[in-house]
């Protein structure tokens, strides 16, 4: 088998090219990215140079690169993204250039080169918002996304991510290509640029500088570690229905405010350190993924927990100073 990976020397991506290479040792994996601010070869250390992985500088939109980077592969994971809210709100055509059009500009690639299977990896952002719960009160009953649920979407970045959901959907009811969608809730671990919450608020406190949290704080989301997400995508791959959407969620909702609160009990630093700032238009109150689909369907399930998750993820970035200054370096 051979695999295409996007966006795969980013966050999410360079951490499934790892999991691939191990998972499956017969496997080649190509692995296409434009190497933008977020994207850099130093997460691939150890496997850069792996024999079965091959590198290319490029970028999804343009359809000469795309075309050599598809030739004789079987399956496209589609990773590559320009994911950040607070950026989209500030310029948005970046994504909708690299979100829409490089999407397409994959699908047609993967259609004339005749693709087993095109796997475009989404967000649980393109169903908008919920309406605000405390974590704490652990209603069973809480309502959460469902494959089902509408899409919504509420800031330019989900936004493009939905219309490249929907081009993917649309190249599988007119020309019959076996795509699989996969949404996701937040995402953590290694590797994560350090703009994201957690890795923001990791390498803010090791330096004890003031960690700005948007308004309230209580804003809620669904955390999922990164490995999970990975697991996820291959079973997606490997025993996906074609044309079907399948949320991957970590059954694990926390406000932000209390995030911030447990990495300060890890790293042992004060409360004092967090700061309130002036909150973002439009910020979605809640997320919350429903995996029941994965569960039953793909016999996936988060096996990470939060805590543990949380703290070796800190760890990573106290062991990894080197790479956090060369990926915020000169970006």
């Amino acid at each position: 088998m051979r695999y295409l990976v996007t966006g795969g020397a980013g966050f999410i991506g360079s951490n499934f090219v790892r999991h691939l290479l191990v998972e499956r040792p017969d496997a080649e994996v190509v692995n296409l990215d434009a190497l933008t601010y977020a994207g850099h070869t130093a997460s691939l250390e150890g496997v850069l140079d792996d024999p079965r992985h091959r590198f290319v500088h490029g970028n999804i939109c343009d359809g000469a690169v795309v075309q050599g980077a598809m030739e004789d592969v079987d399956v496209v994971f589609n990773l590559a993204a320009e994911s950040h809210v607070d950026r989209s709100i500030i310029e948005d055509a970046p994504f909708v250039r690299t979100n829409v059009l490089g999407t397409a500009t994959l699908l047609a690639a993967a259609l004339a080169r005749g693709v087993s299977r095109f796997v475009q990896v989404s967000t649980d952002e393109v169903y908008g918002e919920l309406a605000w719960r405390d974590p704490a009160d652990g209603d069973p009953k809480a309502p959460r996304f469902s494959e089902d649920t509408p899409l919504a979407p509420r800031s330019p970045y989900s936004a493009s991510k939905a219309a490249a959901d929907h081009l993917a959907s649309a190249y599988h009811a007119t020309h019959g290509m076996d795509v699989v969608i996969t949404r996701s809730s937040n995402n953590y671990g290694p590797y994560q640029y350090p703009e994201k919450l957690i890795p923001l608020m990791i390498t803010r406190a090791l330096r004890d500088e003031p960690l700005p949290v948007y308004g309230d704080g209580l804003y809620v989301r669904d955390w999922l570690h990164v490995a999970d997400h990975c697991r996820g995508l291959l079973a997606a791959a490997d025993r996906g229905r074609a044309g079907r959407v399948y949320n991957f969620g970590g059954d694990s909702e926390w406000t932000n405010l209390s995030v911030v609160r447990e990495l300060l009990g890890i790293v042992g630093k004060p409360e004092s350190l967090i700061e309130h700032v002036t909150d973002r238009p439009g910020h979605d109150r809640r997320y919350a993924i429903d995996a029941s689909r994965a569960k039953t369907e793909l016999g996936w399930r988060p096996e990470t927990d939060f805590h543990e998750g949380l703290r070796r993820t800190v760890e990573w970035y106290l062991g990894n100073e080197a790479w956090c200054a060369d990926a915020t370096s000169s970006r």
